[in-house]
Parts: structure tokens; C-alpha cells; sequence
């Protein structure tokens, strides 16, 4: 994922360095995580964490959400492309992603609309479809 992608990423995610509960109701600290590198889910009693131990946690779990992209896609995607699915993937799960009818459109290089509409699949809860429009401009048009 490019710096860009990062930053981008991070935005749509946000930087809480306390535990809170996510739109689900999923124990989450940092960018977004749920879980620490050693496999341990995240609990509301764990202690707050500073800003570096957030991104530092963050860049360690992205790396799986990045594999999972690169080893599944087509191999002339580029950055902005790449950096997009790597954001979806990071939000809907790596399972979520493999299976998807998005991967799919890709993978058979499908029109712009298809893509487009197969990345707005994913549009639940509807507090989501802000950060989809923006994963799907960065798509094909960068940040």
C-alpha cells in the first residue's frame, strides 16, 4: 500500500487510541483493529495506546489485508487500484473479499459501472456508503 493509500486508509478508519466499541459492537483500538499481533482480541478493559503503538499495530495487521489483495487480483491493477481493495478488504474481511462479486468483475476485467456498483455492494450499514464513494474514486481515479 503506497503512503497515500495509507493515509487514506487511516482516514476512513479513524485513529482511536482507546478501546471503544465498533458500528458492531466489536471490542476495537487504533486504526480500526480488533485484535493485537499475537492473535489476542481486543477487550474494552485493555489499556489506551499512543499514537506510534496504534500505527505500528495497524502496519503489522495491514500486511495480511495486503497479501490477500495482491495474491487474488490481476497482475496489471495499479497502486491506486491496489490501495482501493486493500481499504474495501480492510473494512469487509479478507473471506469477504476473496468471494466477492467485485474480485470477480475485476479478475475479468468488467466495465467502469460494474465495478463500481459491485464495490457499492457493500453498502451496509449506510453509514458505510461515504467511504465506499471514496474507495471507488480512488479506484480509478487515485486520492
Amino acid at each position: 500500500t503506497s503512503a497515500a493509500g495509507i493515509e487514506a486508509l487511516i482516514q476512513r478508519e479513524g485513529l482511536i487510541l482507546h478501546p471503544y466499541l465498533d458500528t458492531v459492537g466489536v471490542p476495537t483500538i487504533g486504526v480500526g483493529n480488533t485484535y493485537y499481533e499475537d492473535g489476542r482480541k481486543v477487550s474494552l478493559k485493555d489499556p489506551a495506546i499512543t499514537k506510534a503503538r496504534a500505527i505500528e499495530l495497524f502496519k503489522y495487521i495491514l500486511k495480511q489485508y495486503e497479501l490477500a489483495v495482491y495474491s487474488t487480483t490481476r497482475d496489471d491493477i495499479n497502486q491506486n487500484q491496489f490501495d482501493s481493495l486493500v481499504s474495501l478488504t480492510y473494512n469487509i474481511g479478507i473471506n469477504a473479499f476473496k468471494n466477492s462479486t467485485l474480485l470477480k468483475r475485476i479478475n475479468a476485467t468488467a466495465a467502469t459501472i460494474d465495478i463500481e456498483k459491485a464495490f457499492m455492494m457493500w453498502s451496509k450499514p449506510k453509514e458505510i456508503i461515504g467511504r465506499r464513494k471514496t474507495e471507488v474514486k480512488q479506484y480509478f481515479t487515485g486520492i
